[in-house]
């Protein structure tokens, strides 16, 4: 848990100035988790009183129409923090799942924990308000995307954006967050 603490030190440092005094403080409110490939970190219809740093692996975001189609709305590799927000910010039950595509290790952080650090340390305030203002953006850029471009152009946007990516998440899910067959993806991902 050591190095996986040194970790988000690093993260939070890119972004605002915490004094070792205030990192010692804020150390001890993380939890570590581990988990297998196909292990869910959140199952639609649950609590969500944490949020989740991802130290290593990759996961996926997503929902269950009543038919079984699933929709991807996210994937979230190392350094990206993860949860149901809506259900996290609200107490409430998730409507989503978030399910390990690798094995992944996590810093976990409880939503009153959050709020007595961001008390206590005005500068992961300040982190959490920029975090949340760039997921904002990119959710706004996901939307506006799938609205206005072809899939062609959303995947060919996803390959020079997140390369990796593409090497590390199956073909089917490339498709459902894109919101296309495996097929129509085949076509344009030659």
């Amino acid at each position: 848990m050591e190095e996986a603490l040194l970790k988000l030190k690093q993260h939070f440092l890119e972004t605002v100035e915490i004094s070792e005094e205030e990192w010692e403080y804020i150390s001890q409110h993380f939890t570590y988790k581990r988990l297998k490939k196909h292990q869910f970190l959140i199952q639609e219809g649950s609590n969500v009183p944490n949020e989740f740093w991802i130290v290593k692996g990759l996961v996926k975001s997503y929902f269950m129409e009543d038919s079984g189609k699933e929709h991807i709305l996210q994937f979230a590799f190392e350094n990206y923090w993860v949860s149901d927000f809506q259900a996290y910010q609200n107490h409430g039950i998730s409507t989503l799942n978030i399910d390990c595509i690798e094995d992944a290790e996590f810093l976990v952080m409880s939503f009153e924990d959050r709020e007595k650090m961001c008390e206590k340390v005005p500068a992961l305030a300040n982190f959490f308000r920029i975090k949340s203002t760039k997921g904002y953006i990119s959710l706004q850029q996901r939307v506006m995307g799938l609205m206005k471009d072809s899939a062609e152009k959303r995947y060919n946007d996803l390959v020079q954006k997140l390369p990796d990516l593409i090497q590390r998440v199956p073909k089917k899910y490339i498709a459902s967050y894109l919101g296309v067959s495996r097929e129509t993806l085949s076509r344009f991902s030659k």
